[in-house]
C-alpha cells in the first residue's frame, strides 16, 4: 500500500482483533453470530464476511500478505476503534448485538488482555 507502512498497519491489526484464529472460527459458527450486521444479498452480514476474511489473515504469514490484505487489516483497525467508542451504557454487555458485532470483526470487548 503506496506510502502506508505495513508493519505499522499489522500492528494496528493486532492491537484491534484479541480473538484467536481458532476463537473466531468457533465464534463465527454461532448462531448469535450470525444474527447481527446488516445482511448481503447471500444473507450473511458483512461483519461475518470480515470474519471469515480475519481467520485468514491470522493465518497468514506477514511476509504473503497482499496489499488487499493490508486494506482489509485497515478496514478492521477501524471498524474496532469506531464501535469500541459506541458503547452501550445502559445494556447488558455480554449479550449485546453491540458486543456480538465487534466480536465479528476479532475483537471481543470482555477479553482481558
Amino acid at each position: 500500500m503506496a506510502g502506508e507502512d505495513p508493519g505499522t498497519i499489522r500492528r494496528e491489526f493486532g492491537e484491534a482483533v484479541n480473538m484467536t484464529a481458532g476463537e473466531l472460527e468457533k465464534w463465527l459458527d454461532t448462531d448469535e453470530s450470525k444474527s447481527v450486521g446488516q445482511k448481503d444479498g447471500d444473507g450473511e452480514s458483512t461483519g461475518h464476511a470480515s470474519g471469515r476474511r480475519i481467520v485468514e489473515l491470522l493465518r497468514t504469514r506477514k511476509d504473503d500478505l497482499t496489499d488487499d490484505d493490508l486494506a482489509h487489516m485497515r478496514k478492521v483497525h477501524g471498524y474496532v476503534q469506531r464501535h469500541l467508542a459506541q458503547e452501550p451504557k445502559q445494556e447488558d454487555v455480554e449479550t449485546s448485538k453491540w458486543r456480538y458485532s465487534l466480536m465479528n470483526w476479532g475483537h471481543d470487548p470482555r477479553k482481558s488482555g
